[in-house]
């Protein structure tokens, strides 16, 4: 679907009849990014997931600007308008835990309930955000350099070897989530990093204070920089509550997937 600036691809599952959920992958993710979860999910619920802009089969027409977050946020909820939803639940990881708490706090009254898996508010200061831009570059160009496939997967080998994935590699699943990231561009992912990397994106925490949706944060107990980031976030918001899964680093519903479905269940 084409709009304005943006030819967004997406999918539905499960019942139409059914409290519907967006589901909004994770940084080098796409529309599969959560499909073992969603086949637990579907009989309870109509899901959504969208390639964000960057990502997949998704394209972006328009200028850099488009990747940024406040208008990724508003090219979302633009395409919610056209397929006449007006109100969903919302889950997010990483990247896309970013997004969704973006979404909620300044489109709070589209989102009643939400799941946060590995996200942040962002950075607090200035710079903090400068540093991280400044590491986010070095990341995109060595993207921009891994055109060639066998430069990819070295690429996605070392990402993966950060510590908040914990022994992700070591999962015998694991060359099927390499594969489904191989289906990106590059480039393409450098200029997500670029735009709507953590030290571009602007700093929540503060707006976060004024959110009375429900929200559930949860961080696996390997992911120990996310448990720090997640508590915090419940001690500012109210309304913010935090399981910390067991078993589990930064991606939650690849190495735990029935505790991350588990979870979901528990917000409705």
């Amino acid at each position: 679907m084409t709009l304005n600036n943006y030819q967004f691809h997406y999918s539905f599952s499960g019942h139409p009849d059914k409290p519907l959920i967006l589901f909004l992958h994770g940084f080098m993710g796409n529309i599969h990014e959560f499909d073992e979860a969603i086949s637990l999910l579907s009989d309870e619920f109509y899901c959504l997931t969208v390639d964000l802009p960057g990502h997949g089969a998704t394209k972006v027409l328009g200028s850099n600007e488009c990747y940024t977050m406040p208008n990724t946020a508003q090219a979302v909820i633009n395409l919610l308008d056209v397929l006449n939803i007006t109100k969903c639940f919302l889950v997010g990881y990483s990247m896309g835990g970013r997004l969704a708490l973006y979404l909620t706090l300044y489109f709070p009254h589209r989102f009643p309930k939400v799941v946060l898996e590995s996200a942040s508010p962002g950075l607090l200061t200035e710079v903090e955000r400068a540093e991280r831009v400044k590491r986010d570059e070095q990341i995109a160009r060595k993207l921009e350099r891994s055109i060639d496939k066998n430069d990819f997967i070295a690429f996605l080998s070392n990402w993966y070897s950060q510590p908040i994935f914990g022994s992700i590699k070591n999962y015998p699943q694991f060359q099927q989530l390499v594969e489904v990231r191989l289906q990106n561009n590059p480039i393409e992912l450098a200029k997500s990093l670029r735009f709507m990397g953590t030290g571009c994106q602007p700093s929540l925490w503060k707006k976060l204070k004024e959110n009375t949706n429900p929200i559930l944060l949860l961080a696996g107990e390997y992911d120990e920089k996310f448990v720090y980031i997640n508590t915090d976030m419940t001690q500012i918001c109210d309304f913010c509550h935090l399981n910390i899964i067991s078993h589990s680093g930064h991606n939650i519903h690849f190495e735990n997937v029935r505790q991350f479905v588990k979870n979901v269940l528990i917000l409705w």
